[in-house]
């Protein structure tokens, strides 16, 4: 396999960091991220680094032919990280919302890997991982959303690791719980466009909900790891000769998918409402 991979969202959090870990590995690292400046930020870090936003069918075409060029029509893995969150209630998300999340955190996925498989399949061999989440396993409030967006990823990336099977290219999943990243700081615009908490049957719920996302943390959220945690996994499953289906990070990851398995529905609401 080739030792080249594309990480998206690498302007900050697991990106970031999986960008830096794997280049110190020896991996090429093509790094890309929705924002021109991002990318010369990570240029001066000595990344290779171009746009790429999964919300535009012409950037994601653009940043295919740009690998293309610079790899010789080769790639060795991908890795789907690039997300955001919108958070509210679900009753008070209008269609734009779900619209505007379903395209970055799902349709952009599919998107960007159906361009990609083609060069895997040339080669014979290649890694397709897509960073799930906690959330795709189980939900919470006030984040519907979010979690619509990583159970479908979830059930997409099951089908296409089936469908994968004989060809050489190994699909993998990776579900971090809580990491250290700017995906709260970065779900407040959405939550500013798309929710109207004042007018909402919840408006006094939303007053608490407002000063978690709107306040600086005093310290980290219980089990809560840094990015680093998540470029662990991510080398197990570019570098294990047999990859598993997938990798838990966090220790909340972990307990969640094991009580998903062996509880009954309502000790499980229980479970996650207690936090």
């Amino acid at each position: 396999m080739d030792k080249s991979i594309l990480i998206t969202g690498c302007s900050s959090g697991i990106g970031l960091d999986a960008a830096l870990g794997l280049k110190a590995r020896g991996w090429r690292v093509f790094a890309t991220c929705r924002q021109e400046a991002d990318c010369a930020r990570l240029r001066d870090q000595g990344l290779e680094s171009f746009a790429l936003d999964y919300a535009d069918e012409a950037s994601i075409s653009a940043a295919v032919e740009e690998l293309r060029s610079r790899n010789n029509g080769r790639l060795g893995a991908l890795f789907n990280n690039g997300a955001f969150a919108c958070p509210g209630a679900v009753e008070d998300l209008p269609r734009g919302a779900l619209r505007e999340i379903f395209e970055v955190n799902l349709f952009g996925y599919q998107d960007l890997t159906r361009r990609i498989i083609p060069m895997m399949r040339e080669a014979g061999a290649g890694r397709i991982i897509n960073c799930s989440s906690v959330l795709g396993l189980v939900a919470m409030k006030w984040r519907g959303a979010y979690v619509a967006t990583k159970f479908a990823m979830e059930g997409m990336t099951d089908v296409l690791r089936l469908e994968m099977r004989g060809t050489g290219i190994e699909v993998v999943l990776i579900e971090p719980g809580p990491i250290t990243s700017r995906i709260r700081e970065n779900s407040i615009p959405h939550f500013e466009k798309w929710v109207d908490w004042e007018h909402s049957a919840r408006a006094e719920e939303y007053r608490g909900l407002l000063h978690r996302l709107y306040h600086s943390k005093n310290a980290p959220d219980r089990f809560e790891l840094p990015p680093s945690a998540v470029t662990a996994k991510l080398v197990k499953a570019l570098e294990s000769p047999r990859p598993a289906a997938r990798y838990y990070v966090t220790k909340a990851t972990t307990l969640m998918a094991f009580a998903r398995w062996i509880l009954p529905r309502p000790a499980l609401d229980w479970l996650i409402t207690k936090g």
